[in-house]
């Protein structure tokens, strides 16, 4: 995922407005008044909000009619998961091999025995 992308994603992840309309669409497609519904702010801010995940590709926008639709688009969300599976593979790593010591030092307290 390139670098500006993976920043893009992150940036609308981090409002809850934002995460709280994705949830939303992840239910289906909804019109902008129906996902303005919910929240204590203007349509004008919530088309901001918007804007920000369309930028990021985590959302598209249809015409029917007079509607707008906004739907979830998913691949910028599975690009960032891969990004952070990587990281998380390397953690684990690190707690196996915590795991491994902490059993270590273990077996050399008093009363285990000596390896």
């Amino acid at each position: 995922m390139a670098p500006d992308r993976l920043d893009a994603t992150f940036t609308a992840l981090a409002d809850p407005t934002r995460r709280a309309i994705l949830a939303r669409l992840a239910r289906g497609e909804a019109s902008v008044m129906d996902l303005a519904k919910p929240f204590a702010v203007s349509q004008p801010a919530i088309s901001r909000h918007l804007k920000v995940l369309e930028r990021a590709g985590l959302i598209a926008r249809g015409r029917d009619a007079q509607r707008r639709p906004c739907r979830l688009v998913a691949k910028p969300m599975a690009e960032a998961s891969e990004w952070l599976d990587r990281y998380q593979r390397i953690w684990e790593g690190n707690f196996q091999r915590l795991d491994v010591l902490l059993d270590t030092l273990k077996t050399l307290e008093p009363g285990h025995g000596k390896p």
